[in-house]
């Protein structure tokens, strides 16, 4: 997927019209510096959710990352899943605006269902307005990934930028549950931030990953943003004219 595609342009534009109807450019841009600084230097706000607290941080988040996450995950999701035929059902475990479910939906010939979960309401809502506006059928519910919903060989799941929010007693359940659900088919791709700070845990879990014959990666890839993500992006004082994470599939 690139940012010239219709679908992302029309749904770029779409989220312009409704988060910009209530913001100017200049307080978008201010609440997009108060959570890039939330994700970098006070990550303890992640676990309560205080990141996304007013509706100034939610536009910058839908606005900003979620169109770079999308690109972001889709990107990776033609690589490492290439020629690997169609999945039936793609969940997405903390799902932020739906986008990691979204893109590896738009990323294959068949449309598959998908299923996003999020604690926050806000999200949960989000992402109902991300899949309808791309075309996409499914739903969301809210949900703390205490237990992963079923997931049968013929299912991708997509944990993208969410392990590291959790504490380290449930990520490693959830860790346990989707190697599970590997080794039974079911398709796993895990994506995060490439700064390794945030990832203490990266090293042993891609162990665990390509012991079950997975494959890590770390991507860099330039990209063109849209012209209003590469405002946003000057203003807040980033730079994103390339997009990096890192990745973990089991196929």
């Amino acid at each position: 997927m690139s940012s010239q595609d219709q679908l992302f342009t029309r749904w770029l534009a779409s989220l312009e019209a409704r988060h910009l109807a209530d913001f100017r450019v200049a307080e978008v841009t201010r609440a997009l510096r108060a959570l890039s600084s939330a994700y970098v230097q006070r990550r303890q706000k992640l676990a309560t959710g205080a990141a996304l607290e007013s509706a100034g941080k939610r536009a910058a988040f839908a606005l900003f990352y979620g169109p770079l996450h999308l690109l972001t995950i889709a990107h990776i999701v033609g690589e490492v899943d290439r020629d690997r035929g169609a999945i039936s059902r793609v969940v997405d475990l903390g799902c932020g605006t739906g986008v990691g479910g979204c893109a590896w939906a738009l990323c294959g010939a068949a449309r598959p269902q998908i299923l996003c979960i999020d604690r926050h309401p806000w999200a949960v809502e989000e992402s109902r307005r991300t899949y309808r506006e791309l075309g996409l059928h499914g739903q969301a519910r809210i949900g703390d990934l205490k237990r992963l919903p079923a997931l049968p060989a013929t299912a991708g799941v997509v944990a993208a930028y969410t392990l590291n929010e959790l504490d380290e007693q449930r990520r490693q359940a959830i860790e346990m549950q989707l190697l599970e659900a590997a080794t039974r088919g079911t398709r796993v791709l895990i994506v995060e931030p490439i700064a390794r700070g945030v990832t203490p845990w990266w090293d042993a879990t891609a162990a665990r990953v390509k012991a079950l014959g997975g494959r890590e990666d770390e991507w860099r890839f330039a990209t063109d943003l849209p012209p209003l993500l590469r405002l946003l992006d000057k203003a807040a004082g980033l730079n994103h004219r390339e997009l990096t994470a890192r990745s973990l599939y089991l196929g």
